[in-house]
């Protein structure tokens, strides 16, 4: 398999060369542009991701923008698929919906798949892991908004995440951090939302607070909470912007399968583990030449059961890169970033994404 690096450049030369092209359908045309058409509401974009760990999975993502009324937001539906050269394989869809004035947010999400995974250094324990995954879930959000930028909101999440396991248990469910049993959950959320544009934000501040109680009587095979707090902040200094973010996941009475992992850039999720976390990452996004930009990235985050572990270096996790992004939709503020990250204990991947990691 080609080093993290060599997709990089490979994925570089494709921004390069695809970036500003457009491929036209009947329903393009009819629509008023082309998928790349920064005024088209279509949106089609591949994605590639590489690691030591995991593989190289290219893939596709294809959506549609549109308004149900003015005054609210872009709407957005989305279909994705993806292949690994471990036979693993997803597919899935999801949608982020606004409407009344933005008074009301719907977000949909559901996957299924199979998952082949080689770990090298499962749980940091030295021993490689090889898991066979099949993965269903569904993922449902309501928020309802009481103010300009105060929302709160209801929560569903369920899965059906069977692992098959050669040796230690493997494999992580990243769209909502669970692995290895069958899990159904609901919970409360609130949020804060000053953002100027909610998926490419030049200021503005993003506070996510909510719940998630998995429990057995809902249908699943254990009863425990999970808790997120997930602050971000834009700062625009000229026409670049300093993102910061501030993520926590603490668990009570969590098994294994519902522990916290790392999640910044550079590791494999659910490579590390414990009851909870918590990180700091900087993303600094410098506007270069028309639709191009730069992006230098950099964090920490921690793996704990009590806060005096993060005094050890054990449980720190640092992170760090660097890459490149072209602006595919500017009104509706659609990037397409590569990026290449590096962490400690060999861990590096490649990144090539629609949409900023926060």
């Amino acid at each position: 398999m080609p080093a993290p690096g060599i997709w990089a450049v490979i994925a570089l030369a494709a921004i390069f060369l695809l970036g500003p092209l457009g491929v036209a359908t009947a329903a393009d045309e009819e629509a008023g542009g082309t998928f790349l058409d920064p005024d088209s509401p279509w949106l089609l974009t591949p994605t590639l991701s590489s690691d030591p760990k995991l593989g190289t999975t290219a893939g596709a993502v294809a959506g549609y923008i549109f308004k149900i009324d003015e005054l609210s937001k872009d709407s957005l539906v989305v279909a994705f698929g993806n292949y690994s050269d471990t036979d693993s394989w997803m597919l899935g869809g999801f949608s982020d919906l606004y409407w009344d004035s933005n008074r009301h947010r719907v977000q949909l999400g559901g996957i299924n798949g199979v998952i082949r995974n080689d770990y090298d250094d499962f749980l940091g324990t030295g021993l490689p892991a090889r898991t066979e995954d099949d993965l269903t879930a569904f993922a449902a959000r309501y928020f309802y908004g009481l103010s300009e930028h105060w929302y709160l909101g209801v929560q569903a999440l369920s899965s059906n995440y069977a692992i098959g396991a050669d040796g230690l248990l493997g494999g992580i469910l990243e769209q909502i951090g669970l692995v290895g049993f069958d899990s159904n959950g609901i919970g409360l959320a609130v949020e804060y939302d000053s953002r100027d544009n909610i998926r490419n934000p030049h200021r503005g501040q993003r506070l996510s607070l909510h719940n998630t109680a998995y429990r057995e009587s809902l249908g699943g095979d254990e009863s425990f909470d999970a808790y997120n707090v997930d602050f971000s902040h834009y700062q625009p200094v000229g026409s670049h912007v300093i993102a910061l973010q501030s993520y926590s996941r603490f668990t009570h009475d969590a098994p294994l399968g519902g522990f916290s992992s790392v999640r910044l850039r550079g590791y494999t999720r659910g490579n590390y583990l414990a009851e909870n976390y918590t990180h700091l990452d900087v993303d600094a996004r410098f506007s270069l030449t028309g639709r191009w930009g730069a992006n230098v990235f950099a964090g920490v985050g921690c793996l704990f059961e009590s806060v005096s572990d993060c005094g050890s270096g054990d449980d720190l996790y640092p992170s760090g890169g660097v890459g490149i992004s072209y602006l595919l939709k500017p009104e509706a503020g659609f990037e397409l970033r590569a990026d290449y990250a590096v962490g400690k204990s060999d861990n590096s991947a490649f990144y090539l994404t629609l949409g900023h990691p926060f």
